[in-house]
């Protein structure tokens, strides 16, 4: 660095001499500035709700725009944002006015009550007791020490008939309320008229069965079927039960019963009871089965109930005023 000159060092004294109230005078200006000025105590308030038109709010230098009309697009908008705007209000026109006066909205419907408890079913009615049936009063038969006239009476017709027979122990159950205080087994129901296999009946029973067997099955075997008869194939007698429905004893439990299963003529032929019987044979267990209302009290067969759809059943049961059940 070259050497200052004297001249050159008392001018920088100088200007040195000058910057230093210079800067002095900044400094306190600065810090004049720093601090806040005083705020006055009271400061007017504006008054409020105060009408005011712009032209006196404005500045009277200061123009005041006029309002734009509604379609009149700004200088600097797009033609595109004018169609749009124009479908806008396009849309709102044909929005529907709201009414004027607002409609009462409806009333919330009460809360549904919670559905009440379904009813108890009704109890059943305590079932009557069943009707008891009477004793029949046959059950209480027993045999005597002597034989009764019209026993003997019986058996003697059966003896003029040709039948020949057996006389039998009584039969007496006191539990179920079956008897049979005179029964006798047949071995036939006349002359040269075998019945299979011997059969044990009381002898009301067993004489009915006889006559049945001469008086109406022989003459309408040789009607019909241009034979005679030869033997009765039965299925049942004396058995001591109830009815097969339950309830009454069975006309079985007395010996006062007969189920007839088939008929042999003397030329062989069977002949046998069900429900769908060759047409000759039909004729001939028709014949027979009306024959036998009457004489006997019941008569059931095929087509009165499936327990008697292979049998005639034939009984002599007591009813009211004589009167007879033939199905």
């Amino acid at each position: 660095m070259a050497a200052l000159t004297p001249s050159t060092s008392i001018r920088l004294a100088g200007l040195i001499g000058l910057a230093l109230p210079l800067a002095a005078a900044m400094l306190s200006a600065g810090a004049a500035l720093a601090q806040a000025p005083e705020l006055p105590d009271n400061v007017p308030v504006p008054e409020l709700n105060q009408p005011q038109s712009a032209q006196e709010a404005a500045p009277a230098d200061v123009p005041i725009p006029e309002p734009r009309p509604a379609d009149a697009p700004e200088p600097d908008q797009p033609a595109t944002d004018t169609l749009n705007q124009q479908k806008s209000d396009q849309h709102q026109e044909a929005r529907p006015e709201p009414p004027a006066v607002a409609p009462t909205p409806t009333e919330k419907p009460a809360e549904a009550e919670p559905p009440a408890a379904a009813p108890k079913p009704p109890e059943k009615p305590a079932q009557a007791p069943k009707k008891e049936i009477p004793p029949d009063p046959r059950s209480a038969a027993v045999p005597q020490e002597k034989m009764p006239d019209e026993e003997l009476a019986c058996r003697r017709r059966l003896k003029s008939m040709g039948v020949d027979f057996e006389e039998r122990k009584a039969e007496h159950d006191a539990a179920v309320g079956c008897s049979i205080p005179y029964p006798i087994a047949l071995k036939t129901l006349g002359k040269s008229l075998d019945i299979n296999p011997e059969t044990e009946l009381n002898c009301q029973m067993a004489e009915a069965a006889a006559r049945f067997a001469t008086d109406i099955v022989q003459p309408a075997a040789k009607a019909e079927l241009g034979a005679e008869l030869k033997s009765v194939g039965q299925a049942s007698a004396f058995v001591c039960r109830h009815r097969n429905g339950g309830g009454k004893l069975s006309e079985h439990a007395f010996g006062n019963a007969l189920d007839i299963a088939s008929f042999t003529l003397s030329d062989g032929r069977r002949i046998d009871i069900g429900p769908a019987p060759p047409e000759k044979d039909a004729k001939f267990l028709n014949a027979i089965r009306k024959a036998a209302c009457g004489p006997f009290k019941t008569v059931l067969g095929p087509g009165s109930d499936a327990d008697h759809s292979l049998h005639l059943h034939l009984d002599l049961a007591p009813r009211r005023n004589g009167g007879t059940f033939c199905q």
